[in-house]
């Protein structure tokens, strides 16, 4: 048997036992997950994830927000109005400011977590 062929092998189950019931449990357990996949995409671009990290640190206006990363205003809106539908920032008026925060706790935890992976893999 060739190398190939052999981890063709390894990769096949070696019970063919039918598990309907197990199955069935899982495919509903992966329900789950049905939508994060969208969310990572967005999170996985670098402005957008630039954005969370400084809306991490404080509430940061849109024109700040384009200054600090150097981008147009259409630019910074277009990266907001993305992570608002994800519900991963929110606003607040102030006359004609907008100020940007994270949502929650929650996106603080998924940037932190983020970060310690990044920095442990160097």
């Amino acid at each position: 048997m060739s190398t190939l062929e052999e981890g063709r092998t390894r990769d096949v189950c070696g019970d063919p036992e039918p598990r309907g019931d197990r199955v069935q449990q899982l495919r509903e357990r992966i329900l789950e997950v049905a939508g994060l996949s969208e969310l990572f995409r967005v999170l996985a671009d670098e402005t957008r994830a630039k954005i969370l990290y400084l809306l991490a640190q404080e509430e940061l206006c849109v024109h700040t927000l384009a200054e600090i990363l150097d981008l147009t205003l259409p630019a910074i809106s277009h990266h907001l109005r993305l992570l608002k539908i994800m519900r991963l920032v929110r606003y607040r008026r102030d006359g004609k400011h907008v100020y940007y925060t994270l949502a929650d706790e929650h996106v603080l935890r998924l940037i932190q977590v983020a970060q310690d992976h990044y920095e442990e893999e160097r």
